[in-house]
C-alpha cells in the first residue's frame, strides 16, 4: 500500500535526515549538511535535498534579497517568465507586488506570451525576471528589445543563461536535437552564451552589470550556498534617453493573449 506524504511533512523530515551546517538553501531556509550532485554531468553541490533547488535559484533569490528593492512592498508590477514554482510562491505573497508569470507553453503560467512579441504596452512593468529562457528563443535580440520595450523608465531585470562558452555561438541551420545537443548542451537550446551575453543584452539600451557570486558573497558564503560558479545580469533600464525624453514615449498595442510561436 502506497502511502501519501503531505509535502509539509516531507520537507520536515528532510530537513532532519540532512542536517547540518555546511550547506545553507535561501530558497527552503534549511541547513543542509551537503546539496546533491544533479544533471546529465552530475553537478557536485547542485541540488537542496529539502526544497530541489539549483544554484541558479539559491543565486538569484539571494541576489533578488540582498541588491533589489523587490521585497520593499512598495508598489510595482512584475512580469516572470518560465515561472518557477518555488518562487511563484514567494512573490505571489508579496506586499505591494503586482505579480504576473508569463510562459508560450507552461499551462501553469497565468498569460500564454511569446517573449519575442509580448502583448503589454510599453513601460507596463516595473520589473522582470527571466531565468534560463533566452537560450531557447531563436531571436533571442527580438526578445531582449521586447523586455526593454515593456520596462518603465528606471526599471530593471534579472536574466539568467548558462555561460558554457568562450563566447556566444548559434547556428539557425541546426534543427536537429541530436546535433543541438551535441553543439547546444540540450535538444531545445539554439546556442551557448559566452560572457559577451552583457553586450548583447546591452544593445536595446540597458546598462548591464554581471553579478557573480563571489562579487555579491564572498567566497566561503557563495560556496555555502552552493552558488560557487553562478553568474547573472542585472539590466536597468534608462530613466531617461541622452536627448531627455523616456526611451518608451511611443506605445505599443498588441492583442490581450499575444501570438504563440
Amino acid at each position: 500500500m502506497n502511502v501519501r506524504i503531505p509535502n509539509i511533512l516531507r520537507r520536515t523530515l528532510k530537513r532532519i535526515v540532512f542536517h547540518g551546517s555546511a550547506r545553507y538553501c535561501p530558497v527552503c531556509g534549511a541547513s543542509v549538511r551537503l546539496f546533491h550532485p544533479h544533471g546529465l554531468t552530475l553537478r557536485p553541490d547542485a541540488c537542496c535535498p529539502v526544497c530541489n533547488s539549483l544554484e541558479r535559484h539559491r543565486f538569484a533569490l539571494t541576489f533578488l534579497q540582498r541588491a533589489t528593492n523587490l521585497f520593499d512592498g512598495r508598489p510595482k508590477r512584475m512580469l516572470h517568465f518560465a515561472p518557477e514554482a518555488a518562487f511563484e510562491r514567494r512573490f505571489r505573497r508579496l506586499r505591494g507586488l503586482d505579480y504576473l508569470t508569463a510562459d508560450l507553453e507552461d499551462p501553469r503560467a497565468m498569460v500564454k506570451v511569446d517573449i519575442t512579441d509580448i502583448p503589454y504596452d510599453d513601460a507596463s512593468f516595473d520589473v522582470v525576471y527571466c531565468s534560463h529562457v533566452l537560450e531557447h528563443v531563436a531571436d533571442d535580440r527580438r526578445a531582449l528589445r521586447e523586455l526593454y520595450r515593456i520596462l518603465r523608465p528606471g526599471g530593471w531585470m534579472v536574466v539568467l543563461v548558462p555561460i558554457t562558452a568562450a563566447r556566444t555561438f548559434e547556428d539557425p541551420s541546426v534543427r536537429d536535437p541530436a546535433e543541438r545537443r551535441r553543439l547546444f548542451g540540450q535538444p531545445d537550446h539554439v546556442r551557448v552564451y559566452g560572457p559577451d551575453f552583457a553586450q548583447r543584452a546591452a544593445e536595446p539600451g540597458f546598462n548591464v552589470r554581471e553579478v557573480t557570486a563571489a562579487a555579491l558573497l564572498g567566497d566561503a558564503e557563495a560556496i555555502r550556498r552552493g552558488v560557487r560558479h553562478e553568474q547573472l545580469f542585472f539590466c536597468r533600464k534608462p530613466q531617461t534617453t541622452a536627448h531627455g525624453a523616456s526611451p518608451s514615449a511611443a506605445t505599443h498595442h498588441h492583442h490581450p493573449l499575444g501570438r504563440a510561436a
